[in-house]
């Protein structure tokens, strides 16, 4: 039996991962795991996991808390940048990942950015499985990695629009987005 006999596989993704500028410290909000963005940023990164193995796991560097998105233990606008690299998708509750969103809100100093990686649900393909995965092959400059990311269906269709919508009642202003298959990342900055 095969993972496709358990889990709904989407078409594998390939993904360029592209620095950008920032000043100061990045909270990379669910930078556990893979670390992608620590692995981009290094020491100017502060990556928070709700699970401490995933911090563990994750590339050295970047100074590691586990915390909770929805209750950042910062103060008002303490950073220029947050990101959140394929992490909303793991948030049970539009409440929860409104909750996030807020948060970073809060954090960020004005005019500050927010990245923001994920895929897009808007549309369940006819399927059984209760679980989808996502093959995701990355780079960043010469290093190369395959991974997979996957979660129980949400109740409600998430899609590009749907994180821009609730973004944009966290105060966002939504500045752009590229999409690459089912899986997209945007830019919102703080007004």
């Amino acid at each position: 039996m095969g993972v496709e006999d358990n889990y709904h596989l989407f078409e594998p993704v390939e993904l360029e991962i592209k620095d950008f500028p920032a000043e100061g410290y990045i909270l990379d909000i669910g930078g556990g795991g893979e670390g992608v963005i620590g692995r981009l940023k290094g020491q100017d990164v502060i990556a928070i996991d709700f699970h401490s193995e995933e911090l563990e796991e994750a590339v050295e560097g970047p100074l590691k808390i586990v915390m909770d998105a929805r209750e950042l233990q910062f103060l008002d606008e303490s950073f220029q940048t947050v990101t959140a690299f394929f992490v909303l998708m793991y948030l049970k509750t539009q409440e929860d990942q409104q909750k996030v969103l807020q948060e970073a809100w809060r954090v960020l100093k004005p005019k500050g950015f927010l990245h923001v990686w994920d895929f897009d649900l808007a549309e369940r393909p006819e399927t059984d499985k209760e679980i989808y995965v996502v093959q995701l092959h990355y780079r960043i400059g010469e290093f190369e990695k395959g991974t997979g990311y996957g979660q129980r269906w949400p109740e409600e269709p998430r899609s590009r629009e749907y994180y821009i919508e609730l973004a944009d009642q966290a105060g966002f202003r939504h500045i752009q987005t590229e999409q690459n298959k089912h899986a997209f990342y945007i830019l919102f900055q703080k007004e």
